[in-house]
C-alpha cells in the first residue's frame, strides 16, 4: 500500500520547485500517493481562505505534508499562514539541519541540528499596547511564555534525537543570565534531564549570544543545538548561512500527530515562473520526510545524488553558480538516482 502523503505546491516558486521534488522522490522509488491541496494566495483566489478545510482535514488524515513556501496576505487572515499550521496541529518540533554540501565554503565538516520549540516563548503571540494619557499606543507589551510542559516535551526531544540519529552532543543556549524566570525553567529543566542521557549524549548550555559567536569562529564545536522559539528562529537562518544560505535549509515540523515538511525559504515571487529557481532545500526537506515515514534508503539514496550532482557542478542553478534551470537540475539527481 502506499504512503499518502498532503502536498501543498505553495506560491511565487513553490510549484515549480515542488514539481521538481515530486518527480526526484518518485524517481527514487518511493511509494508515495500525493492528495494535493491548496494554501497561500492561490487558496484565497479558489476558497476565500488562505487555509482552506479541505487541506487542514488532508493532513489531519495523511498525518504527513510536504509544503512549498507560501506567501502570507497582508492584512487578510492570519499573521502567519505557517504559524497558523504549528498550532492547529501542535507542532512542538521545528527540526533544521545544516550540513555543507557544497565544497569551496567558508567552512568545511559543517553537521548541525537546531531543534527549535515551536509554540511559546515570544511567538506565541501574548501582546498587547497600553495606554497612557491620551496615547493608546504609549507602550507596547509581549508576553514570553513558557510552560514546563513545552520545555519538557521540546528538551525530550533534542535528547531522543540525538540518541536515535547517533548525536555525541546537545547543547542547550539561552539567556537564563537576564531572564531568569523563562529560561531559567528551560535551562533547569534541561540540566535535569541531561542527567538521564549521561553517558550517552553529552550536554552543555552556552549563552545565546556567546553561542551565536562561537558558531561563526568555530561550528565544529555543535551537534545538536535546542532552544526557544525566537532564538531558534534567529540561530536556525545563521546556521543556513554556514552552508550556503536557505536555499540549501530544510526544515521539518513535528507534533504526536502530524509533521509539515518544507524549505524554509520564502516564496520568491521574483523569480517564479522563470524556471531557476534551486529547488534543493524542499528536496533535502523531502529526504526528511522519507526518514520520518520509514524510507531511509530512499532518502540516502536521493542525498547522495544531490551530493554527486552539486560536486560535478551539473546543471546548477545560478544560485549555486551554475546555469542550469529547476527542471535540468532535477534531471541531473534522477540520472544519479
Amino acid at each position: 500500500m502506499p504512503h499518502t502523503v498532503t502536498l501543498i505546491p505553495g506560491d511565487g516558486i513553490g510549484p515549480e520547485i515542488t514539481e521538481a521534488v515530486v518527480r526526484v522522490i518518485e524517481a527514487a522509488g518511493a511509494d508515495i500517493q500525493w492528495d494535493r491541496r491548496d494554501a497561500g494566495v492561490s487558496a484565497i483566489e479558489r476558497h476565500n481562505t488562505p487555509i482552506p478545510p479541505e487541506t487542514l482535514e488532508s493532513i489531519r488524515s495523511t498525518r504527513v505534508a510536504l509544503k512549498g513556501p507560501l506567501t502570507t496576505p497582508v492584512g487578510v487572515g492570519f499573521r502567519s499562514i505557517n504559524v497558523a499550521l504549528r498550532k492547529e496541529f501542535d507542532l512542538y518540533a521545528n527540526v533544521r539541519p545544516a550540513q555543507d554540501i557544497i565544497p569551496g565554503g567558508r567552512y568545511e565538516g559543517v553537521d548541525i541540528v537546531l531543534i527549535r520549540e515551536n509554540t511559546e516563548g515570544l511567538y506565541s503571540g501574548v501582546e498587547h499596547y497600553v495606554g497612557i494619557g491620551g496615547d493608546p499606543r504609549a507602550a507596547a507589551e509581549s508576553v514570553m511564555l513558557v510552560t514546563r510542559f513545552g520545555v519538557d516535551r521540546i528538551l525530550r526531544y533534542a535528547f531522543e534525537y540525538a540518541v536515535k540519529h547517533g548525536r555525541k552532543k546537545v547543547t542547550l543556549a539561552h539567556k537564563a543570565n537576564i531572564l531568569k524566570y523563562t529560561q531559567g525553567l528551560f535551562l533547569d529543566v534541561g540540566r535535569e534531564m541531561a542527567k538521564e542521557y549521561a553517558g550517552r549524549v553529552e550536554f552543555e548550555d552556552r549563552i545565546i549570544d556567546a553561542a551565536a559567536m562561537l558558531l561563526v569562529m568555530d561550528p565544529g564545536k555543535f551537534d545538536v543545538i535546542v532552544c526557544e522559539n525566537m532564538f531558534g528562529d534567529i540561530l536556525s537562518d545563521l546556521i543556513a548561512g554556514l552552508v550556503g544560505g536557505l536555499g540549501m535549509a530544510p526544515g521539518a515540523n513535528i507534533g504526536k500527530d502530524a509533521a509539515i515538511f518544507e524549505a524554509v525559504h520564502g516564496s520568491a515571487p521574483d523569480i517564479a515562473g522563470k524556471g531557476v529557481a534551486n529547488p534543493m532545500a524542499l528536496l533535502l526537506a523531502a529526504a526528511m520526510m522519507l526518514d520520518h515515514m520509514g524510507m531511509a534508503d530512499e532518502a540516502a539514496r536521493i542525498r547522495k545524488a544531490m551530493v554527486s550532482t552539486v560536486h560535478e557542478k551539473d546543471s546548477l542553478t545560478p544560485d549555486l553558480g551554475g546555469t542550469g534551470t529547476t527542471s535540468s537540475l532535477a534531471d541531473a539527481i534522477i540520472r544519479r538516482l
